[in-house]
């Protein structure tokens, strides 16, 4: 599908790629990792034409489609489902050509339409919007009511809708929560067509990926098999590698002793000039470094506080109106490691900041301990940063009372370089930010962690980093993820807020995964808004009368499709008759005439169902009629 040859791009001062060949088969899954910074973005752009290649080749077949989600769609007066089946452009066009088309070209029209089963194209974008995480009340709704980050699921929805050649999506889980990610992991399983994918979500490479595609040091190596499967072939080439690179330098050491040893004596000069010409020719290996990434620090608190850290009786919490959590009966103790489960708008980040002690509850009772220190980390924090700001500047103040070179050596034990702790937050990368932050709220030993959302921006290194580090820490962790396998490694209790409440969850992920899928299959199979794409064009319904106006919509166009379908169907079983009734061709040529009467029979096949539709879909029709 994808053919990368000689690939060489250089930009902002460094060499992104450097002779880069690859070959990516057709419809494969492809998950694209490499360290952040490597050029995974960069090489999308490459391939969307939005950089011009330093040299080499970028090839795709003729008229493939590629799709891409770059941003957030437009808050346009659009209705949320028109704007999802406006992303197919072949189907919406022939929608419009209806209305100015000759007769004679409309049978073309529907056929095609039949076809791209343009009549099911609301369900199955609806479909989509459910897992998504919208409701059949959004449908109708226009663009500019939803949030940027509901607006980069619609982009997602509409790029999944078209179900383009070639699919490049850029870390597509940073923007949904778990249910999201889990529905999306799933539907990428079944995608019919290629699909490139950067993520740094491990369970969605293991299991919708079946190839991984590792950018590294300007080059890039195919992978089959997921993330897992990755780890072990990296593992055995280094493994091959070091025995590789032992192996040429044993034999290097062996022909430089004999040169040493004889090099100076004549009966040996020819033996010893010969070796010193191997010894060049051996090939150059460098030893094996594998990538590491600096550790998180999140120190335990020295003296665990009495059992229970925090108890909620009857509690109810909002923000001054209608209570967003009502009626909860939670307990949280010091060894605690809970998994809070819920979709997007459920109430997840309100009972972070109940407990994080930035909400008060208006109703009920909460028990909690006066010494309870809280590091609490959340996405909201990385955007508020100032942008001119600098580590230095920031752990300055955090640490008043120390010396500059201990400010220093706590950054760098954070794992900022020498010459990032004078850089301004703005030239930060996005998981720099991250990982100074999440140090930052674990610097006092807290006894509770909240983690909001800690991995959006780190890569999967930094995730096992993170997840080393909370294993080892002692406290109780309150983790928000869409991060499944984060979740399943560091969560022992799910909690799910659902309904206006918090309540435990009886099962694990797995058991959730099932419950989420069900859960948007329903939704989808639900009554939808499917109408409203030909509501939105007609005409206000007129007044009861005795004659009602004709309906539009899928009804008509599939009766009228299956008419011109019987017609194309009975021309051609006529056209066959016509040659049959020549009986000269039984004389002339038996073959033809066998081929002609196999044909025949072929023909009548297909004027049968053509009926049989035909006769369906003007029942269909007229009981519609009839109804209206």
């Amino acid at each position: 599908m994808l053919q990368i040859k000689d690939l060489v791009f250089d930009a902002w001062g460094r060499r992104f790629f450097d002779q880069a060949t690859i070959s990516l088969p057709k419809d494969a899954k492809v998950g694209l990792v490499g360290r952040n910074g490597v050029g995974k973005s960069t090489l999308f752009k490459l391939i969307l034409g939005q950089l011009v290649l330093g040299s080499g080749e970028i090839g795709l077949p003729r008229a493939a489609r590629i799709g891409s989600v770059d941003q957030e769609h437009p808050a346009t007066p659009v209705a949320l489902l028109d704007t999802v089946l406006a992303a197919d452009v072949e189907r919406a066009t022939l929608l419009d050509s209806l209305e100015t088309a000759e007769p004679e070209d409309l049978g073309d029209i529907y056929t095609r339409l039949i076809e791209i089963d343009a009549d099911r194209a609301p369900s199955r974008a609806a479909e989509i919007l459910a897992g998504l995480g919208f409701t059949n009340a959004d449908l109708s709704r226009p663009m500019s009511e939803f949030s940027g980050g509901w607006r980069m699921r619609v982009a997602l929805a509409a790029a999944l809708f078209a179900e383009p050649d070639m699919l490049l999506l850029d870390e597509p889980t940073n923007y949904l929560d778990l249910e999201g990610a889990l529905w999306l992991e799933a539907r990428l399983q079944k995608y019919p067509h290629t699909v490139m994918v950067i993520s740094h979500d491990r369970e969605l490479l293991d299991n919708s990926m079946d190839h991984i595609l590792h950018l590294k040091d300007g080059k890039l190596d195919l992978y089959t098999g997921g993330y897992d499967s990755f780890e072990r072939q990296v593992t055995e080439k280094l493994r091959l590698q070091e025995a590789m690179r032992t192996k040429i330098e044993a034999k290097r050491a062996h022909m430089q002793s004999f040169v040493d040893r004889f090099g100076a004596k004549a009966s040996k000069a020819t033996q010893a000039q010969s070796r010193l010409k191997m010894i060049a020719k051996l090939p150059p290996v460098s030893n094996v470094i594998e990538d590491r990434v600096a550790p998180f620090l999140l120190p335990s608190p020295e003296r665990p506080l009495p059992p229970p850290l925090l108890r909620l009786e009857e509690a109810d919490v909002g923000y001054g109106g209608a209570p967003i959590l009502r009626k909860m009966n939670l307990r949280l103790d010091i060894d605690d490691r809970i998994g809070l489960l819920g979709v997007n708008g459920a109430g997840k980040s309100t009972f972070a900041k109940l407990v994080a002690g930035a909400l008060d509850i208006e109703a009920g009772r909460m028990n909690r301990s006066n010494r309870l220190r809280v590091g609490w980390f959340h996405q909201h924090q990385i955007e508020a940063m100032d942008p001119t700001d600098t580590p230095l500047e920031i752990i300055r103040r955090a640490m008043p009372g120390s010396s500059e070179s201990q400010r220093r050596s706590r950054l760098a034990q954070f794992g900022m370089s020498y010459e990032k702790v004078d850089t301004t937050v703005a030239n930060l990368s996005g998981g720099e930010r991250a990982r100074l932050l999440l140090n930052m709220v674990a610097m006092e030993a807290p006894h509770l962690l909240i983690l909001d959302e800690p991995t959006n921006h780190l890569d999967i290194d930094s995730r096992r980093a993170l997840l080393d580090a909370l294993n080892e820490y002692d406290g109780a962790v309150i983790l928000i993820t869409h991060d499944r396998s984060l979740m399943e490694l560091v969560a022992d209790r799910l909690w799910l807020a659902a309904d206006g409440k918090i309540e435990p969850f009886d099962g694990d992920m797995e058991d959730y995964a099932r419950f989420v899928l069900d859960k948007a299959r329903v939704a989808s199979r639900a009554p939808t808004q499917v109408k409203a794409e030909e509501s939105a064009k007609a005409a206000p319904p007129p007044p009861p009368a005795p004659r009602a106006k004709v309906p539009t919509g899928s009804a008509r166009r599939r009766a009228e499709a299956a008419e011109a379908a019987l017609a194309r169907a009975t021309k051609a079983l006529t056209e066959i008759d016509g040659k049959l009734v020549d009986p000269t061709i039984f004389a002339r040529d038996p073959a033809q005439a066998a081929g002609l009467g196999r044909k025949r029979d072929a023909a009548q096949a297909a004027v049968n169902a053509a009926e049989q539709e035909w006769l369906e879909a003007q029942e269909a029709y007229e009981a519609l009629r009839t109804d209206a």
